[in-house]
């Protein structure tokens, strides 16, 4: 439960991008961001999140550009600036050995679970399944940008499709490898 509600800004971004201006939208995500960084610094148990904390800095920043900027950004040129963002959070937090989903998995498992060799594996491989999802949201719409003839409901089922997958996967995979079904980690 925990890794959705980090997706929450981005909800909350998505719904008002169609009815707001960009700003408004971008102002709402990084507000979401900040509520969900207070509940988790009033939280003994709870830590604040690399992709919470990258959230965060990623819509103020935006939302302070497009304040300044004064630009006129189409909805798929904001929401391609966000998930390029999202995507970036993501893959960092990937190579500097701290895949993003290790917070929420550390919150849900139990201590002598942590310390076994292939939990940080799992989560490598569940945070890369996650940045292969945020791709194929970058690359849906950029090709939503580049071909105006392309179908914006067809760049919308691809991105569904990659939420969807990334999910499903998440509460897929670790039972998987729990019941010795993955690949040996080396």
């Amino acid at each position: 439960m925990g890794i959705l509600l980090a997706f929450a800004p981005f909800i909350v971004f998505a719904l008002l991008s169609r009815v707001t201006g960009p700003v408004e939208a971008l102002a709402a995500g990084a507000a979401v961001s900040a509520v969900l960084i207070l509940r988790d610094l009033a939280s003994r148990h709870r830590s604040v999140k690399i992709l919470e904390a990258g959230t965060f800095l990623l819509f103020a920043g935006l939302a302070v550009h497009a304040l300044l900027s004064d630009a006129a950004w189409s909805v798929i040129g904001v929401r391609l600036c966000v998930d390029a963002g999202l995507l970036l959070i993501v893959v960092t937090s990937i190579l500097l050995g701290r895949p993003f989903t290790l917070q929420y998995a550390r919150e849900q498992v139990p201590p002598e679970h942590q310390v076994q060799p292939g939990f940080l594996r799992v989560n490598t491989v569940i945070s890369s399944v996650w940045a292969l999802a945020f791709l194929v949201m970058v690359l849906a719409e950029l090709a939503l940008l580049t071909a105006p003839a392309m179908s914006p409901r067809l760049g919308m089922v691809v991105i569904i499709l990659a939420l969807v997958g990334a999910v499903k996967f998440t509460a897929w995979y670790p039972t998987r490898v729990a019941r010795g079904d993955a690949a040996p980690v080396r």
